[in-house]
This record gives C-alpha cells, sequence and structure tokens, in this order.
C-alpha cells in the first residue's frame, strides 16, 4: 500500500505517521505544508501523480475555530479547495481518499446523538468550510470516506487536554463549560481507524461493496461534558503523579465562556455504523490518558 499524508504535523497527521512509518507493507510519502501545499491545485496534481499512492489520508485542515471567523478565506482554501484538489487528484488515478471532518457540521440542538444522515446545519465559518470540504470530496472522488470526528487530543499540537494540564500549573480553581456535550477522541484512534480502513479497502482478496463509500462517525465513548472531560484528566493526572493536587473545578454555562465562533451544544456522534461495517470500535478516551507525562 502506498499512502500519502498530508498535514503529517497535525495531530492525527503525526499518530498516522508514527503508526505506518516501520510497516513494511506500507510506503509512506508524509508531507505538510511546506512540502506540498494543498491549495494549489497545479502543485497537488504534480505530487500526486508523481508518487502514485493508492491511499491519499488528508488530515490537514484549518482548526483554528475562533480565528476561522476573521480568516474565512484561508479556511476555505485549506478546508475546502485543498480536499477537493486532493480528491481530484485521486480519482485521477483510481486512489482512494479519506478525508476527515468534524462534529461542527452540525448546529447541537438534536437531544439525541447525531448519525451519518443527520441534517446539517454548521453554525462556524470552520464548520461550514469543513462541510463545503466533504461535499467537495464527495463530488470529485466516488472512492472516499469521510471521517467525522469531535474533540481531538494527542501528545501532539494544540489541545484541550495540554491546555488542561498547563492551566492547572497556574491557577488553583478553573471555571470549565459544561452544558457542551460530546465525545473526546484520541487522535491515535482516529489514525489507527483511518489505517484499518485503508486496509479493508484494498486488500485485494476482500470485496469491499461502493455503498460503503461516504460519510462515518468516530469518536470516544462515554459522552461527557468539557467539565467532566477535564475532571477526568486531573484524577488521572494526580493518579499518575502529573500534579500534586486536584483543583477545584467549577463548572460554568457557554454563555459565561464567549468565543468568537459557536460551539455546538451537542457534539455526541453515534459510533455504529463505522462498528458494523468495518468492526471499529469507539475511542477508548480514557485508556489514551494513562500516560499523561507523554502531554506535559
Amino acid at each position: 500500500m502506498k499512502v500519502l499524508i498530508t498535514g503529517c504535523n497535525g495531530q492525527v497527521g503525526s499518530c498516522l505517521v508514527k503508526l505506518l512509518q516501520n510497516n513494511q507493507n506500507v510506503e509512506i510519502s508524509a508531507v505538510d505544508r511546506e512540502e506540498l501545499d494543498i491549495t494549489q491545485q497545479d502543485a497537488v496534481s504534480h505530487y500526486v501523480s508523481s508518487f502514485q499512492p493508492n491511499v491519499i489520508i488528508n488530515a490537514a485542515a484549518h482548526t483554528a475555530v475562533d480565528k476561522a471567523e476573521q480568516e474565512s478565506e484561508l479556511s476555505y482554501a485549506i478546508n475546502r479547495d485543498g480536499p477537493k484538489y486532493l480528491a481530484q487528484a485521486a480519482n485521477d488515478i483510481g486512489a482512494l481518499m479519506l478525508h476527515i471532518s468534524t462534529d461542527y457540521v452540525f448546529d447541537g440542538t438534536k437531544d439525541t446523538t447525531y448519525v451519518e444522515t443527520d441534517l446539517v446545519n454548521p453554525q462556524s465559518v470552520y464548520g461550514i468550510t469543513k462541510l463545503a470540504g466533504e461535499e467537495a470530496v464527495a463530488a470529485a472522488c466516488p472512492r472516499h470516506v469521510i471521517l467525522r470526528t469531535a474533540w481531538v487530543f494527542s501528545e501532539y499540537g494544540n489541545n484541550f487536554v495540554k491546555t488542561m494540564l498547563r492551566l492547572v500549573k497556574q491557577r488553583d480553581s478553573l471555571g470549565i463549560v459544561d452544558d457542551q456535550f460530546g465525545g473526546p477522541t484520541y487522535a491515535g484512534d482516529i489514525a489507527a481507524a483511518l489505517i484499518k480502513i485503508a486496509q479493508e479497502i484494498t486488500d485485494s482478496n476482500k470485496s469491499f461493496d461502493t455503498e460503503n463509500y461516504g460519510i462515518y462517525h468516530f469518536s470516544g465513548l462515554p459522552h461527557v461534558s468539557w467539565c467532566k472531560f477535564a475532571q477526568v484528566i486531573f484524577d488521572k493526572a494526580v493518579a499518575q503523579g502529573v500534579l500534586t493536587k486536584l483543583p477545584d473545578v467549577k463548572g460554568i454555562k457557554t454563555n459565561e465562556y464567549p468565543t468568537a465562533a459557536k460551539r455546538p451544544a451537542n457534539s455526541m456522534l453515534n459510533t455504529n455504523k463505522i462498528s458494523t461495517i468495518f468492526n471499529i470500535p469507539a475511542s477508548n478516551w480514557q485508556a489514551a490518558l494513562n500516560n499523561l507525562d507523554d502531554y506535559v
């Protein structure tokens, strides 16, 4: 399997490289913006035609959710146009296109978990541009899987776990939003899911039903609030000796913590489809917090 990974220095990209770099059956080309600017169509077409991957995994994205409200042009370029060019290039050579999307395509008003066929209604520039990316990928390359995920964290980059561990060393008490709910998702589990999907579809000994291309949800269980997520992080940090004592954690409402971009109150994704089709379980986010030394 020849795999092109874009966004290789991001959270999921870093985990993909870590999981694949020593696999003797996989040849990877891992690029970030310096090596390949996915917003440049000619560059994408040339790179893909030269490397000839049979799988393209797009882990590149403009994920600065609040900044995107003022940087809509950049957000569209990275979240819509880049995926479109990659999908077109994949289609030109018959490659499989795997693309990561987000819970922010939903407005968060549903009472229960979101399934893949639920109505989309993004409320932020980030969500709008990510939805545009989904639509562009689907239109450009029939052989695609779009993986929507949520609340991503890892040892790499910037994320909620790292932020909490940093803030708790500066403050004795923290106010954390407790009226937004979702499934924290370990980037390493996202990477493993993408690899399994790629292997299942490209395995010449298996037949893959073309009806199973499309959108899948993948995130962690159990669903929690941001406040509860933080409490679990702190509990584990104390147990592992990363912190000496628990901070005072106070639950606050969304309107007490104003942000430029609107967040969905409900980010809970239903992962039954990916479990049924690919036998991939939900991310075990609590287990991913068992080595918090790697996050500080």
